[in-house]
């Protein structure tokens, strides 16, 4: 295919995207499973090209500014708190999942190596970032399982993918080291954690010297591709690497970004980060043919290979189960040993099981092996077998699990000091001291009366909403109707005399980004009373 072929198929795909996206909210489908589905269809229609994904372009090209989103928007202080049962799920049920899709692929195929049976639970073990959070944006649970699945499909591909390099090399040259691999495993972790936080550092302060929006977020966006080829380079992980600099750069955020740099990059990253989730599940269906081409055809793949594939598929599955009512189990029991009060419940532990979900990072790993080694084509058929299962069913069923589970009802910010109205309350506060210490003259005249009166308005208002919510919510409501009702008169006032040629698109690109503006805070208002 030529390179104007190439970029045409690139946007039919996107045009793909969006129809398969909005059939996905009409179907009450995650749009992962949809995209996966697409992609699957579009592989065999006669004339699309055979498509191949380059592993090694994958993983670079798709996972750090992935990983980035993740991290960027990880609240520090819950991640920190949770960070023992984050790394049990991160590390240890990869770790748990690799062993036993190990032993029970050797029981079913005893002439492949034992290095190339652990290989294929190191690639089929980790939960994948990108399905995660494909699946969890679209669902409601209580703050802590969140945290807990965010954070660990932040960590456990690099777990898998120190596993899975061990478990190659072991079946290339025969000679594998527990202790010689659980160093290297320390320090690729500790390595990528010291880049991934020294360079997010540096782009911090290289940030503040730029003064112009496009080049704050052009350099913005180039975080998450540096620290991981650079982590990559000084041989840690690059995965740690780039998690440890966003993790950094959304500390820091708030006070290095202006306004604007945060309204127009937040818009312009997610824009991004949605393209790019629904390029990498369309990819995957559409690598289905190429799979079944290396695999020898469907006919051959399920004939020969059906039997330990879907023994590697409930593998996976049970082994999560057994792994996390374990941890979770074990936790409680510590908990009340020492007089805490323990966070677990069958029904969180159930969720937590069933929301594993691979993706893309399974995927390219399984392309990645090198044609040598034996057992390649099982490999690739289970890595295939487990995405479709893990997000085709996992994926479809979380959010009815979750409801059913009673999950949803009990979803909040829990722990948190102070509700919505009161920390508006505070805010107000805070605003009208600035206001009164600069509206009056040295001789004790009022210089700003109107901003003193607003502001003081503002403040007695959000003091009397955060203690009298429920009588004063249909006002507020009322009001913000009120608000949005004119900033849409004055749209189309604008469009008028755009269209009539009053005004220049200069002027009424002015005015738009004002009433935007404007919408926006009226809008957040308007849904904080919910």
């Amino acid at each position: 295919m030529s390179s104007v072929g190439q970029f045409e198929f690139i946007l039919l795909l996107l045009v793909a995207i969006l129809g398969l996206r909005l059939l996905a909210g009409r179907l009450g489908l995650p749009p992962a499973a949809a995209l996966i589905i697409g992609g699957m269809g579009l592989a065999f229609v006669p004339g699309v090209p055979a498509f191949d994904l380059d592993p090694d372009l994958v993983l670079v090209l798709f996972l750090p500014p992935l990983l980035m989103d993740g991290a960027y928007y990880t609240v520090w202080r819950e991640f920190r708190r949770n960070l023992a049962a984050i790394l049990q799920l991160a590390i240890g049920a990869v770790l748990f999942t690799t062993l036993a899709v190990g032993i029970v692929t050797h029981m079913l195929v005893p002439s492949l190596p034992w290095a190339v049976c652990f290989a294929l639970g190191a690639v089929v073990s980790p939960p994948d970032a990108v399905a995660a959070k494909a699946v969890l944006e679209h669902v409601t649970l209580p703050r802590r399982l969140v945290v807990l699945l965010e954070g660990e499909s932040l960590l456990n591909d690099a777990a898998g993918l120190v596993l899975f390099r061990f478990a190659i090399a072991a079946a290339l040259t025969g000679a594998f080291s527990l202790g010689q691999a659980t160093l290297a495993f320390t320090g690729l972790a500790v390595g990528g954690v010291i880049v991934g936080g020294v360079l997010g550092y540096l782009w911090i302060r290289g940030l503040r010297l730029l003064k112009h929006e496009h080049l704050t977020i052009t350099a913005i966006f180039m975080l998450p591709w540096a620290a991981y080829i650079l982590g990559e380079a000084a041989g840690v992980s690059g995965v740690i690497a780039t998690v440890a600099a966003g993790l950094v750069l959304g500390w820091h955020q708030h006070e290095v970004f202006t306004a604007s740099v945060r309204l127009m990059g937040t818009a312009a990253w997610q824009v991004m980060v949605f393209v790019l989730e629904a390029l990498v599940f369309i990819l995957i269906g559409l690598s289905l043919r190429g799979v079944m081409t290396r695999l020898g055809g469907v006919e051959h793949a399920l004939g020969t290979l059906a039997v330990p594939v879907l023994a590697v598929l409930g593998t996976v599955v049970v082994a999560r189960f057994l792994w996390v009512f374990a941890a979770e189990g074990a936790g409680q029991i510590l908990g009340l040993l020492v007089k805490r009060r323990p966070l677990w419940s069958p029904a969180s532990a159930l969720l937590l099981s069933w929301a594993g979900m691979r993706g893309v990072v399974t995927l390219a790993v399984a392309l990645s092996i090198p044609t040598e080694v034996p057992g390649r084509d099982l490999i690739l058929a289970a890595a295939f077998a487990v995405i479709l299962g893990t997000v085709l069913i996992q994926g479809s069923s979380l959010g009815p699990l979750i409801r059913w589970l009673g999950l949803d009802k009990s979803a909040g910010h829990q722990g948190a000091v102070l509700t919505a109205p009161q920390a508006m309350a505070a805010v107000s506060a805070a605003q009208l001291e600035a206001v009164r210490a600069r509206a009056h003259n040295a001789d004790g005249s009022v210089r700003h009366p109107r901003l003193l009166e607003q502001y003081t308005h503002r403040a007695r208002v959000a003091e009397r909403y955060s203690k009298e919510r429920d009588v004063l919510s249909a006002d507020r409501s009322e009001h913000y109707d009120v608000i949005l009702a004119t900033i849409a008169a004055g749209r189309t006032e604008v469009l008028r005399l755009h269209r009539t040629g009053r005004i220049h698109d200069d002027v009424l690109h002015v005015l738009e980004y004002e009433l935007d503006l404007q919408e926006m805070a009226a809008s957040t208002s308007r849904m904080r009373l919910g």
